[in-house]
């Protein structure tokens, strides 16, 4: 028979994070649609998000099932899909004229890129800048549906979006004059390295 629990393999928990996008997506339309309550359960999903991705690679080492590489490649793309859709779910909520949510996903994502080229060419994987990584991001989202729930209507929210935007763009231009300035700092030592054999 089936146990949940001995029965979990590391990649139920990793694609589970699907399941959890698609119900992000739902609760978003509902919450603009009908009742702005809804976030409630866009934040839970987001809980869930965090405890699967949480457990998925300690379960793969218990196992030993061997998906490394997999679990890699799998878990950092369905990352970009949650993110994608968070954004999606806010979209429902608020007449985004400017298309404001586009431009903070793009900004978004290009923080995934930068993390992905730096690791490429200097096989260091770094997913947290200036103490922001994938932890903090998920709590801000969730006091973000705690705020829209509470300040729906009384407060224009989708005013700060604009802002929002312009602190992730500032938050990318640093990270990438760290990143490059930190990849010249190697490429001059290796040179030097060579010249003076």
């Amino acid at each position: 028979h089936y146990d949940p629990i001995e029965d979990t393999e590391t990649y139920h928990l990793t694609m589970s994070t699907l399941i959890w996008c698609i119900l992000i997506v739902l609760f978003g339309y509902l919450a603009g649609k009908y009742n702005i309550r809804w976030l409630w359960g866009t934040s839970i999903m987001i809980v869930f998000q965090y405890l699967t991705d949480l457990f998925d690679g300690a379960v793969g080492r218990h196992r030993n099932t061997g998906l490394i590489h997999w679990g890699y490649y799998m878990d950092h793309f369905l990352d970009y899909i949650f993110l994608c859709s968070m954004l999606i779910g806010y979209s429902f909520i608020y007449n985004d004229r400017y298309n404001t949510i586009f431009f903070i996903l793009v900004s978004y994502g290009a923080f995934m890129v930068n993390s992905f080229l730096s690791f490429a060419a200097t096989n260091e994987f770094r997913i947290s800048y200036f103490k922001i990584g994938p932890t903090e991001m998920r709590l801000a989202f969730i006091i973000t549906n705690t705020l829209i729930i509470f300040f729906h209507g009384r407060v224009p929210l989708a005013s700060t979006l604009p802002y929002i935007f312009t602190a992730s763009v500032a938050g990318l231009i640093a990270v990438v004059y760290t990143t490059q300035k930190m990849m010249w700092r190697k490429d001059m030592e290796n040179k030097k390295a060579l010249e003076s054999k």
